[in-house]
């Protein structure tokens, strides 16, 4: 009953008018950022950024130095892209799968067609530099995505497509992928090049684990004395299980409940603020949960 009712509320924010233009805003401003960033510091640093825009890039970069011929960014960028949005679109989300593609086109449209005016407006001749404040950019960009519950595209799509069809961790697999991009460009070209884009990637990670934490869960104790009431608010805010457990509180020597429940790190800051307005006296220790093997409700992409 718990997950028909998630799935209807998904269905409804889904498809209400306010959710389909704040996705489409962040989704513009995620391909903005993302091609501002590759036409000014990735281009000035001469770096070599991971997944799909790495290999675009340094397919690019052989076409120029080798063949003399200057082959367009969105060309490659929707060719690597076009396999695995087709099996995203048919095994993780339909509206997933087109809002990622819709990023993948405009950011390719708009880093060929970028007028001059914003290329020329950072002109950064430090590397270090570049790769920082790169990497930086970078992170917000996919961020964007990710709040608009799209990706970036590229390995992204490989990634959470493993994850919820065989529920195993690709991000290991996509580092080692990024790790022989990095190799080649720094056999093809400088290893200098080469180790700033690994501070690049360092930076990017660094970034969207501070601003998106959807991947991230926390593990909540609450000691209350309002355990039906908090269980509630718990189930109809994040649809996430509880688990009681009755102790005595020895300062007081009363019989004291408390709940054991994993959530998403996004929830916990207005969860916990819910539940001190229902149980102003509980006590609530919010730690860092590494892995999670069991039951735990995934909100659908679509």
């Amino acid at each position: 009953m718990i997950w028909a009712k998630a799935e209807r509320i998904t269905f409804m924010k889904a498809n209400s008018p306010f959710y389909t233009v704040r996705r489409l805003f962040l989704i513009l401003a995620g391909s903005f950022l993302t091609a501002f960033n590759i036409n000014t510091f990735v281009h000035a640093g001469g770096l070599i950024p991971g997944g799909f825009t790495g290999i675009t890039l340094l397919v690019q970069e052989v076409f120029l130095r080798y063949a003399h011929i200057s082959v367009p960014f969105s060309i490659i960028l929707y060719i690597l892209n076009a396999v695995p949005a087709v099996v995203c679109f048919r095994y993780i989300g339909k509206r997933f799968a087109l809002y990622s593609s819709l990023m993948v086109v405009i950011s390719g449209l708009l880093t060929d067609f970028m007028p001059a005016m914003f290329i020329e407006y950072i002109q950064l001749h430090d590397t270090l530099l570049s790769a920082v404040f790169g990497g930086i950019l970078n992170g917000v960009s996919i961020s964007l995505c990710l709040f608009a519950d799209a990706t970036s595209g590229g390995t992204d799509f490989i990634a959470i497509f493993i994850s919820e069809k065989y529920r195993r961790d690709a991000w290991n697999y996509i580092f080692a992928g990024n790790c022989i991009i990095l190799i080649l460009a720094g056999y093809l070209f400088a290893l200098d090049k080469a180790l700033y884009s690994i501070i690049f990637q360092f930076t990017t990670t660094i970034v969207l684990s501070a601003l998106y934490k959807g991947y991230q869960q926390r593990t909540l104790l609450i000691i209350t004395n309002k355990a039906d009431e908090v269980y509630a608010l718990i189930r109809d805010e994040t649809h996430h299980d509880a688990t009681s457990f009755v102790g005595i509180g020895r300062y007081q020597m009363k019989e004291r409940i408390m709940l054991y429940s994993v959530v998403t790190a996004s929830e916990v800051n207005r969860l916990v603020t819910l539940i001190k307005r229902i149980d102003p006296h509980s006590f609530i220790n919010v730690l860092k949960t590494e892995q999670i093997n069991g039951l735990f409700y995934k909100r659908p992409k679509d």
